[in-house]
């Protein structure tokens, strides 16, 4: 079936576009993109007055299925996800059991198949997420794998990390490193500062993310391995991504609406649901986060969507699981309080949510309006006014630090493979 997508502003990152026009789809795939299409018999989406992006991509999501299932599952996550104006996600490996297998990849495309959006699996980098005993890459690969990670449990051996990220680069496959020196970390709740002493909780030092993101930036650079620092917070962190960078090595980064909007000034009143890991820091941590935004020393916005139950986030500071929901936020938060105050164009913040992940996993047909590309697009209306109601989540997980907040901008229609898996329009 041909859809005709007619009268939009559309934003291509890749050929720097930002034009009103058309966009024709033919079943899967874009068939043409420009100013007036004719395309006689095709089903026709006014879009005027709205953007048409390629779709969004969210690198960081933990599904929590298999094992966790009361938490989350592929098809919950998933439509929160085609709500939120993702088309593509990149499931974690911390489920039960861990994708450490092929088998459990297989299962996870399986539950993918009927799914709202692209379910990408990660697998773990180490088998168990025990940072011992590497996995088998290549068998992973095969199975589906997009890319590697022990995220949560950041691999300390550094001569085991130096393995994995030689081989690794064998396979030409991405690394993603969740960067925390458990010995600095230790049993640490929140940032390591003025509110964990007013608290009296133990503190997680800036120090704890900034030693492995030096490590992982020293092993790239000798083994020439691709490496993707995941949710940087620190502003130690951000600079050594930054200098990486300028020094032309392959290493990428991501940064989550939570990091760049809030600081630990906000755990004191706001509780459970604004503990994360990493932690929220400092508001000097904030502004250096932003910074890393604006000069292209983060690559990617991603939200680390991690839901938990009610009653997990219910046992306090101390005791709940880090963690918050995301995919049904952060479109409309950044466009928000980044693009509506001018800090970043609306082409950077397309280029942050679709081009740049699409290049980083490697993800052909993804990331661009061209034709030939995958017919996944994200509709916004910039002007749409959002209130966030964690009630009417689409996701299990309700444990979000911005519930009630009132903001501008907002995905209204998500396309996946042609067709439409969620809309909040009339066309």
């Amino acid at each position: 079936m041909k859809r005709l997508i007619r009268n939009g502003r559309l934003i291509d990152p890749r050929s720097r576009t930002d034009a009103v026009g058309d966009v024709l789809l033919d079943g899967g795939r874009i068939a043409a993109v420009g100013g007036r299409i004719r395309a006689a018999g095709a089903e026709v989406i006014d879009a005027s007055g709205l953007v048409v992006a390629p779709g969004f991509i969210d690198m960081h999501v933990h599904l929590r299925e298999p094992g966790q299932t009361h938490k989350e599952t592929i098809r919950t996550g998933a439509r929160a996800a085609a709500r939120g104006g993702f088309t593509s996600i990149c499931a974690m490996p911390n489920t039960a059991p861990v994708n450490d297998a092929p088998e459990v990849t297989a299962y996870i495309l399986k539950a993918a198949a009927e799914a709202d959006v692209h379910v990408f699996p990660i697998a773990a980098l180490s088998r168990g997420l025990q940072g011992e005993e590497p996995v088998d890459f290549d068998a992973l690969l095969k199975a589906g794998a997009v890319a590697f990670s022990d995220d949560g449990r950041c691999i300390q051996d550094a001569s085991l990390m130096r393995r994995v990220m030689k081989a690794a680069r064998a396979l030409n496959t991405l690394v993603i490193d969740h960067c925390e020196d458990r010995a600095i970390f230790k049993n640490g709740v929140v940032n390591e500062g003025s509110v964990s002493q007013r608290l009296n909780l133990p503190g997680i030092p800036a120090s704890a993310e900034n030693t492995i993101v030096a490590r992982d930036i020293a092993l790239s650079e000798a083994l020439g391995s691709r490496v993707h620092i995941a949710h940087l917070s620190t502003r130690g962190a951000a600079r050594l991504v930054g200098e990486a960078k300028r020094r032309g090595l392959s290493v990428t980064a991501e940064v989550t609406p939570h990091h760049l909007l809030l600081s630990e000034n906000e755990v004191e009143a706001g509780g459970p649901n604004f503990k994360m890991n990493p932690p929220l820091r400092r508001s000097d941590d904030v502004s250096a986060l932003i910074e890393a935004v604006r000069r292209g020393d983060a690559d990617v916005f991603a939200t680390d969507h991690a839901p938990h139950t009610a009653a997990e986030k219910a046992a306090g500071l101390r005791d709940a699981p880090f963690g918050i929901v995301g995919l049904e936020t952060a479109v409309s938060l950044l466009l928000d309080r980044l693009v509506r105050p001018g800090l970043i164009s609306l082409l950077q913040f397309v280029t942050m949510w679709s081009f740049r992940p699409a290049e980083i996993l490697r993800l052909p047909g993804k990331g661009r309006l061209s034709s030939g590309a995958d017919a996944d697009l994200t509709l916004l209306d910039l002007e749409r006014a959002v209130t966030v109601d964690a009630t009417r989540f689409a996701s299990l997980g309700r444990n979000t630090p911005f519930d009630g907040w009132i903001l501008r901008g907002a995905p209204v229609m998500t396309i996946v493979g042609g067709r439409t898996v969620f809309s909040d329009v009339t066309c």
